[in-house]
């Protein structure tokens, strides 16, 4: 029997029908959705349940951009007006319920499925078999969370570190907080650090407005403001994801999700600006130097998390 699994963000929406062996996840069908396309979840729902074929199902997980509520039955993506009701959801497969979780912890419990192919190492450290791992990840939003190790296996810890305030560290990042902070009065690391983040800091250090995407793209062709921007973003996010290791002893591995590390790995390799921010912890700056640090390339990371997340007993 198959299990429903989902990744919901706030642009995209992966949703597969997925079987799961151990650690292993092979998918019977899966479809990716624009979220602009509909008006809420339950019509996106509806046109995956007549777009899959007829097959029984026993169980699923739905990992969306976005706190769950504490009954596990609802939760509202951060980046859209949908709210997600389980029960409603699991209805239309004839389920009482799906579960539902946090998209990166989602993202956290998928490491487990990805192979050799599935990551990219920027920085190969000494990694510690049991210590904790960070999965962090910019995308539409900035999104964080952890693997525990415990006597069941590894345990993903949601959290919302997006939402931390942003902390400059030198000129150009006081100059972007300081736009920001009079426009939106607290700035937090998501406003930097994340697709709308890279299309803030190009609107004020280079005084026009583009689409994230356009920017990555020239700034891909050599464009030197767009390049600038770029390099600027990669800094803060080195920073951001320094941040988060140093305060969780991430000796098992700091991987970086979401849509955009992927997409912007030749400069993220080879400029150098991410990992010397990540490294830049004045006396700590070792201790950063130690830990391994991978992009993950496969986009169906979290797809693979929420079947993994479905197929644990109850």
């Amino acid at each position: 029997m198959a299990l429903i699994c989902g990744d919901i963000g706030g642009t995209k929406a992966w949703l597969a029908l997925a079987e799961v062996s151990g650690q292993r996840v092979s998918f019977a069908f899966r479809r990716r959705y624009e979220c602009a396309d509909f008006a809420d979840f339950a019509d996106l729902f509806a046109r995956f349940r007549a777009d899959a074929p007829t097959i029984s199902v026993s169980g699923g997980c739905l990992a969306l951009a976005g706190p769950v509520e504490d009954d596990g039955q609802s939760a509202r993506i951060t980046n859209l007006p949908w709210v997600i009701d389980a029960a409603r959801c699991g209805a239309l497969f004839g389920l009482p319920g799906l579960s539902l979780a946090n998209d990166f912890a989602g993202a956290a419990a998928g490491i487990a499925a990805l192979d050799a192919e599935g990551l990219t190492t920027l920085q190969a450290g000494e990694e510690s078999d049991s210590a904790v791992r960070l999965v962090v990840g910019a995308g539409t939003g900035l999104g964080l969370a952890l693997l525990v190790c415990c006597d069941t296996g590894w345990r993903p810890v949601p959290g919302e570190g997006g939402h931390i305030g942003f902390s400059p560290q030198n000129e150009e990042e006081l100059r972007i907080h300081a736009a920001l902070l009079r426009e939106r009065g607290r700035v937090s690391w998501e406003h930097v650090v994340s697709g709308p983040g890279l299309a803030n800091i190009h609107r004020i250090l280079a005084g026009e407005y583009r689409q994230p995407a356009e920017i990555a793209a020239a700034a891909a062709d050599g464009e030197p403001r767009a390049l600038h921007s770029l390099r600027t973003f990669l800094g803060a996010y080195g920073a951001y994801a320094g941040d988060m290791a140093m305060a969780t002893l991430a000796r098992g591995g700091i991987f970086l999700a979401g849509g955009i590390a992927a997409k912007i790995l030749p400069i993220l390799r080879d400029s150098g600006d991410f990992l010397a921010a990540f490294q830049a912890k004045a006396h700590y700056a070792s201790l950063l130097a130690r830990m391994p640090v991978h992009v993950v390339t496969d986009e169906l990371l979290g797809l693979k998390g929420a079947a993994l997340l479905a197929a644990q007993p109850r």
